[in-house]
């Protein structure tokens, strides 16, 4: 079987030829804490690799010390064709290739150079990163704090500040108020 005619896990068709034959970025969802592990046995094969880490402070009994964890828990990036698809999936560890029904979805060099000059700016000066809500407008969301708090709503715009509308569906009516980010958190 050629390259080109290659099947995903899910046996979908392989994706377009030019995408079989050039090496793009893709997110590799690896199993818990084995980002580093993933990442070095896909470096070992002779793949580009990126395990974007930032230091934090660890306290155990008897000391203190910086370790490296990785900047998003369960993914490293690696660059490969589609040609070594299955190679990079039967690495241990490595879950899935992240990406749509049918094929992995690359990621664009834009948005992984965002990632390192975050997680070097994140090094330059020591400040720790916080996990925040992936928010777009249909999200169902709660507030969480402030005088709308235990609200339940749609998230129906993101910009500076948040548009958050309560539906009442019985009547069909709708209402909005606008609020910090900050104060809603995605429901489920």
């Amino acid at each position: 079987m050629s390259d080109a005619r290659l099947l995903t896990p899910g046996h979908e068709p392989a994706p377009p030829q030019v995408l079989c034959s050039q090496p793009l970025w893709y997110a590799c969802r690896t199993r818990a804490r084995a980002e580093k592990q993933v990442d070095r046995l896909l470096g070992r094969t002779g793949l580009e690799t990126y395990l974007p880490l930032v230091e934090r402070e660890r306290q155990w009994a008897d000391r203190k010390k910086r370790v490296e964890f990785p900047l998003f828990p369960g993914y490293t990036f690696a660059r490969f064709s589609m040609g070594r698809f299955l190679e990079v999936v039967r690495t241990p560890g490595l879950v899935e290739v992240v990406g749509g029904r049918e094929r992995p979805t690359p990621v664009r060099e834009e948005e992984l150079e965002a990632v390192r000059r975050f997680a070097q700016g994140l090094e330059e000066t020591g400040l720790t990163p916080e996990p925040a809500d992936w928010l777009e407008p249909g999200t169902p969301v709660l507030v969480v704090c402030g005088p709308f708090e235990g609200m339940r709503g749609i998230l129906t715009e993101v910009k500076g500040r948040s548009r958050v509308v309560v539906r009442l569906t019985a009547i069909r009516l709708a209402v909005g108020v606008e609020m910090e980010r900050r104060n809603v958190r995605r429901l489920g």
